[in-house]
């Protein structure tokens, strides 16, 4: 099945002059092209998605240059099946073929480093995958049940979309608590940082998710406490999970804790006093953000902070918007309105949390604003003061 894209008329001695479009019909004719563009991208997306879940880019990764057999062999997989896909591959630019002229059952591909470590490494900084496991398994998956809740008036509830959404937007926030977040902190709360240096301090990371952020900054910091809460359950036993997954020697296991339930009920995050109440990536998510700032402003001890990580968007809406604004946007059409509004009454906040959006709930809830531009494409900070 192929699009059916006009191609320019060819002229020649005896050929009719072309019939010249209208500037309108070449506006549609350019649309239909960039609408095409966009559905080779996602269709080579899921690809790569079978080929994260298949265990393809993995067995490509042990065997080097291999054959369509021997990846097979190695995935337990079809080989006519997979020599389809390596040859897809090869043609969008992720894989590379020796001799590929040679008959079909003897050509070699392989995965190239640098695509190796894109897709498969989760520590590195250029990690990947959790932007083809995200979109693909989990928000294509609840494609028709959110056609019946935009139909119904109503939202989606979290739970709906499953493992691979939390496993991607877990892992698309890794890198930044990894790699970023302590130097955030350092730099733009340097009063916060010492103190939570101290022993018998405390951090709460309301809206915990899995648990990368909270064990991040137990890392951070291993003089502090700290609890991580999340209303998912399913979120908080992969949560646990990852904190039984880690070494003894870290002692982490002594110095996280784990709750599930609404992060409204103060008193499910852990103690009161706690030096930095933490929110990352999640208030535009949520029904109640004003409620769940109260929250976290109940939780802080006295010269406390609460510090919110959200996307760095655009102080107005334009239609000329960076592609990391156009990417937070589809999401929120996709999953994070549909998510806020599935409990009600909802403040229906949306992905695009601008800072004057930011500044209005924290003022409601009794806490000043300053905004932090760290210089990140997808992120900006908050710090949350409470008022006298």
């Amino acid at each position: 099945m192929a699009p059916a894209f006009r191609t320019p008329a060819r002229t020649g001695p005896g050929t009719p002059p072309a019939r010249r479009e209208t500037p309108a019909a070449d506006a549609t004719q350019a649309f239909s092209v960039r609408l095409f563009g966009a559905g080779l991208a996602s269709a080579e997306l899921m690809t790569c998605y079978l080929g994260l879940e298949l265990g393809l880019y993995d067995a490509l990764r042990r065997t080097g240059p291999a054959t369509a057999d021997q990846v097979a062999d190695a995935s337990g997989l079809d080989a006519r099946m997979t020599r389809e896909w390596l040859e897809q591959q090869t043609c969008a630019g992720v894989l590379t073929v020796d001799a590929p002229g040679a008959d079909p059952e003897t050509r070699r591909f392989t995965l190239p480093p640098a695509h190796a470590e894109a897709l498969l490494d989760a520590d590195s900084p250029n990690w990947i995958a959790p932007l083809v496991l995200m979109p693909i398994g989990g928000m294509a998956a609840v494609l028709p049940q959110l056609v019946d809740a935009y139909r119904g008036r109503r939202g989606l509830p979290y739970a709906a979309y499953g493992a691979a959404l939390r496993g991607g937007q877990a892992g698309l926030n890794r890198g930044v608590f990894e790699h970023h977040l302590a130097g955030w902190i350092g730099r733009h709360l340097p009063d916060i940082d010492a103190r939570l240096r101290v022993p018998g301090s405390g951090i709460a990371d309301v809206a915990c998710g899995s648990g990368l952020s909270t064990l991040a900054l137990a890392r951070m910091f291993p003089d502090a406490e700290v609890h991580g809460l999340d209303l998912d359950e399913a979120s908080i036993k992969d949560a646990e999970a990852n904190l039984a997954a880690t070494d003894p020697a870290e002692g982490l296991r002594d110095r996280v804790r784990f709750h599930a339930g609404d992060a409204g009920e103060a008193g499910e995050a852990g103690p009161a006093g706690q030096t930095l109440v933490c929110v990352f990536d999640a208030l535009h998510d949520m029904s109640a953000p004003v409620d769940v700032l109260r929250a976290c402003r109940r939780l802080l001890a006295p010269g406390g902070a609460v510090l919110l990580m959200e996307p760095s968007v655009g102080e107005r809406f334009t239609p000329a918007a960076p592609d990391s604004e156009r990417f937070h946007y589809a999401v929120s059409v996709l999953h994070c309105l549909p998510v806020g509004m599935s409990r009600t009454p909802s403040a229906a906040t949306g992905t695009v949390m601008r800072p004057d959006t930011v500044r209005a709930y924290a003022a409601e809830a009794g806490l000043d604003t300053r905004v932090i531009d760290v210089g990140h494409p997808f992120h900006r900070l908050y710090r949350l003061t409470a008022r006298p």
